[in-house]
Formats: C-alpha cells, structure tokens, sequence
C-alpha cells in the first residue's frame, strides 16, 4: 500500500518505474486531504507545485540510463514544520506578529531533502514560537492526534506527528530542543530521530539558536518506518554525514540495554512502563544484556535542563524578547493580567505566557542557577560513562499517552523526559510500541551517547521487526466519518491516485 510504505520502498519503486511519482504523490495529498479537515496539521500546501515535481521526477527517470545515479529520494512526498524557510511558504511558527512571514530562500535542512529528490506537499503547525508540547496557536488554531481528535498531537512538532501518523506523507521534516520530535512522534504512534550536536545543519530554523543552545536544538526526521531514519539523518546531516556510522554494522547482541531503576522523573503510568519493559525485552530477546542503573540527578531534570539553557543563551535571544522585544519579566506578566482581569484577548497563548514567566526562574536566583548548571556537568559524566560505546538507554518518551486536550497547562513540567537528553547533548529516537486497551500509541526513546546515533537507530529498528512499529489509525478514523464521505482507494500496484466514494460499512482500509 502506497500510504504504508517507508521513503526508501517508495523510492525504489519510483526509480524501478513499477509506480510513478505522480501516482505517489497523488495517493498521498487526496490523503491529506481526507484527513487534514479532521486534524489540522497541514496548514498550507503546494499541492500543485508537488504535482509539477513528480512529474519532473517521471521525466527525469524515463530519460535516465542510470537509476542509480538518482537522487535517493527522488519522487517522495514529505511535508515541512513551518519552523524551517522554505521558499514561498510560510514561517509563521504560530505567531500573529509573524503571519505575513514567508521563507525568501530554503534552509539548510529544506535544502538537503529537496536536493535529495524528496517533493514537499506543504507546511505543518506548531504552537505559538514553538515552544509548548499542545500545538495550538492563535494564527492556525489547534492540531489533534491522529489517533483521537480529543487528544494532543504534541510539540512543537505536533502538525508533523499527526500527519505521519495519519499516512499523510512517508516523513517529515522537525526540530527538537527538548523533545519537539521525540513527543510527537511518540503522541502519534511513528519514529523520530533527535541528532547529536550539529550533526545537522540548523541554518534557516526559527526560533534560531546561539551559542552552547545550537548543542540543544536539533532538525531531524518523524517517519513511519523505521528503516528510513538512517537514510533521512544522512541527507539532513550533508557534510557531516560521515560522521554517522552505519546502522547494520551494529550488532544487538552485543549492547547493553540500561533502565533506571528506581523511576526518577515524572511517574509514569502503566501503559508506558509496559511499553519500556516490552522493549527490553524484545532487545534482550536479540541477545542484549540488561543493565538497572540509579540516577538521583534526573529528579532535577527540570531544573537543570532550565538553567543550562539559561546559562548558554543572552536575554535578547530569550522567548521573552522574541515574544515582547525586550527581556523583562513585567512583560507577560501584564499580559496575563489582562487577559485574566479585563478579559481582554491575546495574541499569545496562555502556555507561552506562562512559560516566559518560568523562563525568568534560573535569573532570579543565580546562585541556585549555578548549582543546577553544576550538577547538569555531573549528570553528564555520569552518562557518558554509562552509556560508553555499547550502550543505549531506554526510558519513557513522556510520562503517559497523548494526554486530552487542554490538559499539558495542568502538568507543564512533564517533557523533561526527553528535555533533559537535549541538555545532556545526546542522540535519541523515538519508537512506537504498538497501542494501548485504548487505541492510543504508546512508546519509548532509546538513547546513546554522543555521536552513537547508529545505535539507538538500529535498536529502532530492531524494535519495528519485533513489535510492528507503526500501526495506521485506519479504523479509528472511519469509525467516525460520515455515512458516505470521500477517502483514498488504498490499492496494491496503482497506476494512478484514485479516490472513491465508499460508505463507511463497505470501505476497506487495510
């Protein structure tokens, strides 16, 4: 099925001409099409643009005598977070300050892809500057999981988890600072890779980063497959990609699989430590050793992830300064005054309000800032000693599935999980471990240490051969559509995209 297959199989097809890229493409925006009204993540496309590309692409290889000198992408949809420029389109990063904003060039990591072959069908959501784990904003309105609209997709990636999840593209392009990538492909079931410090190029990005904060934020790929992670890190990483060691010469039987034990952190529920304690034991079950290991220093994970970032960043690079132009605390907290007392409406959202305030808290006691920043260095050591080259650590994504709508304002500490691997300036991926009683994704993160993203790459893709990865939300999603409503004809060897009018009891969607 076209809305199953990896970027690379897709690829392959194309260059083999057993499909066309229009076919691709095709099959690929009439899905977003039937699913966008119900999630929200697209929020502008280049339909015709990607239309014009396949083609090109078809012409491209009816002309060649060489396949292999192709492009390795060439023919693949993709979709963009509107956090990158990209040319033409919008980089708006759920700003009302930016909504007339539009990338005059491609970034860095836009450029690799399209250079790659890959055909972006548009942009996706974000919340407001990109910092929150709900994307909501007051431009593009609010994205919803593909698996359950009264739920999160996450952030700030979240328009790109839910189009993935939702078979709306093969992968996308996001960025993570503190589990940006990692709690939105978690929230909606696929992969996402969080790359080591300036593996990839974050030239074009906004937010931008400076400084020691450009050793924190990270572009990398969601996808729905977990064998296209390593391909997708290679093209985004350019130049540096010699830097990424090969992913099948990496033996499982030979890694040491570390949990923390006690649980540090936020608690986690049943599901997840179920879904933590199912991958070690697919990854032993391959011959890995299993290794407990306490760390006290994670119970600060706010803290410190909070005050490494303020200690490597300036006030004019602040959310505050981006959000208000000046770096002062008064700034959000009259806004928030009046949006509470005269009922006035913002331009921002109440988490970001909230969050510049909680921005100001490793400044307003630096002394306290600096023990967190000291304790920061430990934790480090402390893990790259742990991890050493044949580790990889396993631990929650995020403290419980997708939570309901509204509800991260209630627990807004509870992304440290992966916030503090960004500060700890490690490599992470994101893997699905199949779904709750209740049909959500549950999954984990595999971490490893610096410049050991191969490993927790391969330990994604072992984990795909053992418990499936990615499952489509085929079932959910027709469970609620209309008696008879418009969808995508999933067919075996399409010649062209075809959509069909089906009732809801005769479709057939795997």
């Amino acid at each position: 099925m076209l809305l199953t297959q990896s970027a690379l199989s897709l690829a392959a097809d194309i260059k083999a001409k057993k499909i066309s890229s229009r076919a691709v493409v095709e099959a690929h925006i009439a899905q977003v099409k039937c699913v966008n009204p119900r999630l929200n993540a697209v929020v502008f496309d280049r339909f015709a643009e990607a239309l014009r590309e396949a083609d090109a692409a078809d012409a491209l290889i009816a002309n060649t005598t060489d396949p292999e000198s192709l492009p390795p992408l060439l023919g693949v949809p993709c979709t963009i977070k509107d956090t990158f420029e990209f040319t033409g389109m919008p980089q708006v990063v759920g700003m009302v300050s930016r909504r007339d904003v539009y990338g005059q060039k491609d970034s860095y990591a836009v450029a690799a892809l399209r250079q790659a072959g890959a055909i972006p069908l548009g942009v996706t959501n974000t919340p407001e500057l990109a910092m929150w784990y709900e994307t909501y904003n007051r431009v593009y309105g609010r994205s919803k999981n593909a698996y359950d609209r009264g739920r999160i997709t996450g952030g700030s990636s979240g328009g790109e988890g839910a189009i993935v999840g939702a078979g709306g593209t093969p992968f996308g392009l996001g960025s993570d600072v503190a589990g940006s990538i990692r709690m939105p492909a978690f929230f909606n079931g696929v992969f996402g890779h969080k790359a080591s410090p300036m593996l990839i190029n974050n030239e074009g990005h906004f937010p931008t980063a400076h400084g020691q904060t450009l050793n924190y934020l990270s572009a990398g790929p969601l996808c729905r497959r977990a064998e296209d992670l390593e391909v997708l890190v290679r093209i985004l990483a350019g130049e540096n990609s010699a830097k990424l060691k090969s992913v099948k010469d990496v033996d499982i039987s030979k890694l040491r699989v570390i949990t923390i034990s006690p649980e540090r952190g936020p608690k986690a529920t049943f599901d997840i430590l179920d879904a933590q304690q199912k991958a070690v034991d697919a990854l032993v079950n391959q011959g890995a050793t299993h290794v407990t290991v306490d760390l006290p220093l994670i119970d600060d994970a706010f803290m410190i992830w909070s005050s490494l970032l303020a200690d490597s960043s300036s006030p004019e690079h602040s959310f505050t300064a981006m959000m208000f132009g000046e770096y002062h605390i008064k700034h959000p907290l009259k806004a928030l005054v009046t949006m509470a007392v005269k009922g006035k409406k913002s331009p921002h959202t109440l988490p970001l309000l909230v969050l510049t305030l909680l921005e100001q808290f490793p400044n307003l006691a630096t002394g306290q800032r600096q023990r967190f920043v000291d304790l920061g260095h430990q934790l480090k050591q402390q893990l790259n000693a742990i991890l050493g080259d044949d580790g990889v650590l396993v631990m929650p994504t995020f403290p419980e599935v997708a939570p309901r709508h509204g509800m991260p304002i209630f627990k807004p500490f509870d992304f440290v999980d992966c916030a503090i691997v960004n500060a700890m300036e490690l490599p992470s991926t994101a893997v699905p471990m199949g779904l709750n009683a209740g049909g959500i994704p549950t999954g984990i993160q595999v971490i490893s240490n610096q410049n050991n993203d191969h490993l927790s790459i391969a330990c994604a893709v072992a984990l795909e051969q053992a418990t499936g990865g990615w499952i489509p939300p085929w079932r959910s999603w027709l469970a609620e559509l209309p008696e008879t409503t418009v969808i995508p004809q999933l067919v075996q060897e399409p010649t062209k995209a075809v959509k069909k009018t089906v009732t809801r009891k005769k479709a057939k969607l795997d």
